[in-house]
C-alpha cells in the first residue's frame, strides 16, 4: 500500500487499521484508540480534567470520530510485543493483566476524583501502576490560521506520548505503530525521541494534519 506521507522518521497510511497493519513490519503499538463512546454527543468521554473540559470544536460540535460508535476491540493489537492503550478502563474486561499508566493531569494531587482527573493506559506484560503526573496547558481549539492548535477531540499532549513511548519498553529500534493516529501525536513524539515510526488513520483530514505536524522542521514540543 502507497503511504499518504513518509519522510526518515515516520509513514503515515490513510486505510482501515485491520487492512493495512498486517502488510507491516513495527514492535510496538502505542494508541489512543476509540472507546465506543460517540465523540459527537453533549456527553464528555472524560468530565473534569484539564483536557478533558469539553468535546465540542468552537461553536460547533466535534465531527463524529470514525470507528467511536462501536465497542473497541484491543485483541488484533495485543500480538505486538510492546503493547500500549489509552482507555484502559473502558475496555478493560477484554484485556488480561498487565501494567496500568495513570496520567494525573491535576498537578495539585495525586489521584483526586480518579476518572475525571485521570486518564488509564494498559500496558502489556508485567504489573503494578505508574503515574506520569504533569499538568499541561489547556489546549486550544482549531483554528484557521494554520498555527498550532487542538484539532481532535481526543487529542493527548505530546509529552505524555513520549512517556507512554518510553514506558513501552520497547528498544529505541523498534518501529512504534499507532493504529488510531488521529493528528499524529504519537508520531511527534516519536519523532521527537528519535525512533521510528508508523500511523494508520482511517479519515484523510486527520492524515493531512498529521502529515504537516510530522513534516516540520522545527518539532512539536508543546502540549498539543
Amino acid at each position: 500500500m502507497k503511504p499518504y506521507y513518509a519522510d526518515g522518521s515516520v509513514t503515515i497510511y490513510c486505510g482501515d487499521a485491520l487492512d493495512v497493519a498486517p502488510e507491516l513490519h513495527y514492535g510496538a503499538v502505542v494508541s489512543d484508540p476509540p472507546y465506543g463512546m460517540d465523540a459527537n454527543t453533549d456527553s464528555r468521554r472524560f468530565s473534569g480534567g484539564v483536557y478533558g473540559d469539553g468535546r465540542r470544536g468552537p461553536g460547533r460540535p466535534w465531527e463524529p470520530i470514525t470507528g467511536d460508535a462501536e465497542p473497541f476491540n484491543p485483541s488484533p493489537w495485543m500480538g505486538a510485543e510492546w503493547c500500549v492503550l489509552w482507555g484502559y478502563h473502558h475496555f478493560a474486561a477484554r484485556l488480561p493483566v498487565g501494567t496500568v499508566l495513570v496520567w494525573v493531569k491535576r498537578a495539585d494531587e495525586l489521584f483526586g476524583t480518579f476518572l475525571s482527573d485521570c486518564e488509564l493506559a494498559w500496558r502489556k506484560g508485567g504489573h503494578g501502576v505508574y503515574a506520569f503526573r504533569k499538568q499541561f496547558p489547556p489546549p486550544s481549539r482549531m483554528e484557521e490560521t494554520g498555527t498550532r492548535t487542538c484539532v481532535h477531540p481526543t487529542q493527548k499532549p505530546v509529552g505524555l506520548m513520549e512517556w507512554s513511548i518510553a514506558r513501552s519498553g520497547a528498544p529505541p529500534e523498534s518501529v512504534v505503530l499507532d493504529p488510531f493516529m488521529g493528528s499524529g501525536t504519537t508520531l511527534v513524539a516519536a519523532k521527537n525521541l528519535g525512533r521510528k515510526a508508523i500511523g494508520i488513520e482511517i479519515e484523510e483530514r486527520y492524515c493531512a494534519i498529521a502529515a504537516h505536524r510530522c513534516s516540520q522542521e522545527v518539532l512539536d514540543l508543546g502540549s498539543t
